[in-house]
């Protein structure tokens, strides 16, 4: 059995859980998300739901699993939201924003323009001293994640010198120069 797949879920305050037929649409403070489930059961009582599998298929205990979490993210991404920060590290990178439009400076001969979905909040933070940081925020942690995955593959760390777009906080694999 699916270890995360039969924890269920509590629905807090202010968030609404509405089903029809195998979609599930959750309404918050911040957004609205749905989520279409295939072979999964789910239940709501009591404030509570729950995911149950009718058989014991690998298929079908993937999904298990799989339906938990992400209706799990979607209430927790309407009422908390989810943010991503990335840090430029290099010489003369920089980053600017204006509106929805990420305005990019990373080393190539032009800009990198990026238009964001109207769902992303972006804010770039530039400090005098520091490395530039860009600050996603949305309720919906897929898209968070997948414009934050495009903005760092435009200029992937290098395990050198370190220099490239990462995720604040993380630990690159680094490798030692040649030796003389």
């Amino acid at each position: 059995m699916s270890r995360i797949g039969k924890s269920p879920i509590t629905i807090p305050e202010g968030v609404d859980v509405n089903i029809d037929g195998k979609v599930i649409t959750v309404k918050g403070k911040l957004g609205e998300l749905k989520q279409e489930i295939t072979d999964i059961d789910f239940k709501i009582e009591e404030g509570v739901i729950t995911f149950e599998r009718s058989s014991e298929k690998s298929d079908q205990k993937a999904k298990h699993g799989l339906y938990r979490a992400l209706v799990n993210n979607m209430i927790t991404g309407v009422t908390e939201g989810y943010t991503k920060q990335l840090e430029l590290v290099g010489v003369g990178y920089r980053a600017s924003n204006q509106g929805q439009k990420l305005d990019l400076a990373v080393g190539y001969s032009h800009n990198i323009v990026l238009d964001l979905a109207p769902e992303v909040k972006v804010e770039t933070v530039s400090e005098k001293g520091k490395n530039p940081v860009i600050k996603l925020t949305s309720y919906d942690k897929q898209l968070v994640g997948q414009i934050a995955a495009k903005i760092r593959s435009f200029r992937t760390p290098e395990p050198y010198k370190g220099k490239g777009i990462k995720f604040v906080g993380e630990q690159l694999r680094r490798k030692a120069g040649k030796s003389a």
